[in-house]
């Protein structure tokens, strides 16, 4: 027998997988960590302390229990697969000594006065021709240039610029890479048209030499060395191939890979993956390339989702800025209060409307500086209304952005949703009735660890398309939307499209 490991780093935790050649996991694993939040508008993680810290973690731990529950030895695991929450920006020295904390996607909010000063200097049309998409707080290049202006030591000393999954594959085995589908979210370095990083935005921004080599998710990029082998319980010489961004693998996961086929993500953010038959360039949106060459996903993304409901909840059940647990309930009890509380306001949250962007907003907006808010607050709502409106609002975010796909011609034909959000009944069904669509829940939700085991699957030669993850995949339940409440959700819906275009200048004056 053989057996591969998948694990995926994410906003607030990491998780693991080992699966056997016929996709059953046999052993799973998952560790939480923090998001820091220094500075208003930033997000980082200790690539250290964080990363390669839960990776070797997660290893240990899947290694020993495949050891012991199997009989399974450290050689018989093939290959390994790692994903990460992206575009993350990581410098690293010569010896590969991390020289700042990652800076982190679209949450991370600093690096507006580089997105102008980009524009102006590359031209906006020009850096549209070149990566398929405007700049905003998810592109990672102007993070790069925000490092050189205003962190000149720390570039200086730079070897390699690493996204997440890119860190994690240079500890094992010592080469610095990128997958082509995280690489495009370095707009606008990278060219959609070439697949190349482009010379002219490249020589804008850094110097060609401190970006990693372009792979595909698939290419076996190295082994783990003795080093590696020795902290994580992995074997030497175990492959190891270039992983790619935590979406990309979730969405193969879950089977969501079909011409039509749209990923629906509800994690720390909200994320969608359409799979296209062709390169759809827009300013609302990111299209991207797949894992394998040939193929293309329109994308995108809100700032905010579970990391909102996490904060409210936080706040209300009195668990204080380092999550402990000071008002005697569990994290999952929590969440489980919240929403039981939440069913007893009524659709429409008794007239209540939330802006969710509360760290600025991803697409279709693409505003850094777009500020949370609720409308209509009054002495009679409660901390039910409250958390009800938010999961509206999240849900009207997430309709924007499909509408924003059908006005560009994309041909949504099934929604497979998947994440930690999958488990909340009520916001499943908020989102099916404020957008009027069916939604798909696969059996296995663990995600993109699942997917990252998949890719090493197809890597190895187990698998000679990617449309065979159906043989992994069983869809279990559906969330069918419903009409009765849809006068008051229109309503709702058309309100905060004209609260955010009333009050984005004053926003931004904030």
């Amino acid at each position: 027998m053989s057996y591969v490991l998948g694990i995926d780093i994410g906003t607030y935790e990491s998780k693991g997988v080992l699966v056997n050649r016929e996709g059953k996991i046999l052993a799973q694993s998952s560790v939480p960590h923090k998001l820091e939040i220094p500075h208003r508008g930033w997000a980082e993680h200790d690539a250290e302390a964080t990363w390669w810290h839960d990776f070797k973690q997660l290893s240990q731990t899947l290694t020993y229990m495949a050891h012991m529950n199997y009989g399974i030895a450290p050689d018989e695991i093939e290959a390994v697969g790692v994903s990460s929450i992206a575009p993350a920006v990581l410098p690293i020295d010569r010896d590969g000594k991390a020289l700042r904390k990652a800076i982190l996607y679209g949450v991370d909010t600093r690096a507006e006065r580089e997105i102008d000063a980009m524009n102006e200097e590359i031209g906006e049309e020009r850096v549209f021709q070149i990566g398929g998409q405007s700049l905003s707080s998810q592109a990672a290049g102007p993070k790069i240039k925000w490092i050189r202006d205003h962190e000149p030591e720390v570039y200086s000393r730079t070897h390699k610029f690493l996204c997440g999954s890119g860190y994690l594959v240079y500890r094992l085995t010592g080469q610095c890479v990128i997958d082509r589908y995280t690489a495009v979210n370095f707009a606008p370095l990278f060219d959609i048209q070439t697949l190349e990083w482009n010379e002219q935005a490249v020589s804008y921004t850094t110097e060609a030499e401190k970006l990693p080599a372009l792979k595909w998710s698939t290419d076996i990029v190295g082994c783990v060395t003795a080093g590696a082998a020795e902290e994580t319980g992995l074997a030497q010489g175990t492959r190891v191939i270039a992983g790619t961004a935590d979406a990309m693998s979730e969405a193969i996961s879950i089977g969501a890979i079909h011409q039509g086929d749209l990923m629906m993500m509800y994690g720390s953010s909200t994320f969608f993956i359409l799979t296209t038959d062709r390169i759809m360039k827009t300013r609302e949106l990111w299209p991207n390339v797949h894992i394998v060459p040939r193929a293309h996903t329109l994308t995108g993304g809100t700032a905010t989702a579970g990391s909102l409901t996490r904060w409210f909840v936080d706040q209300c059940m009195g668990r204080g800025t380092d999550g402990g647990e000071t008002s005697g309930w569990s994290v999952e009890q929590a969440y489980i209060h919240m929403a039981e509380q939440a069913a007893l306001s009524p659709p429409g949250s008794n007239g209540l409307i939330t802006l969710p962007f509360f760290s600025g907003e991803r697409t279709p907006i693409h505003d850094a500086s777009a500020k949370g808010m609720m409308f209509g607050l009054s002495l009679n709502h409660t901390a039910a209304d409250m958390y009800r409106s938010l999961l509206e609002g999240i849900s009207f975010s997430i309709r924007h952005n499909l509408d924003a796909m059908k006005g560009l011609g994309a041909s949504v034909q099934r929604i497979v949703s998947v994440g930690g959000g999958v488990k909340n009944k009520l916001w499943l069904q908020s989102v099916s009735d404020i957008c009027q669509v069916r939604q798909a829940i696969p059996e296995v939700t663990v995600g993109a660890a699942y997917g990252n085991a998949f890719i090493c699957g197809l890597a190895l030669g187990w698998h000679d398309r990617l449309e065979e993850i159906d043989e992994w995949v069983n869809i279990i339940r559906y969330i069918e939307p419903g009409s009765e409440h849809l006068d008051v959700y229109e309503r709702h819906y058309a309100i905060y499209h004209r609260l955010y275009e009333r009050t984005k200048d004053l926003m931004k004056g904030l």
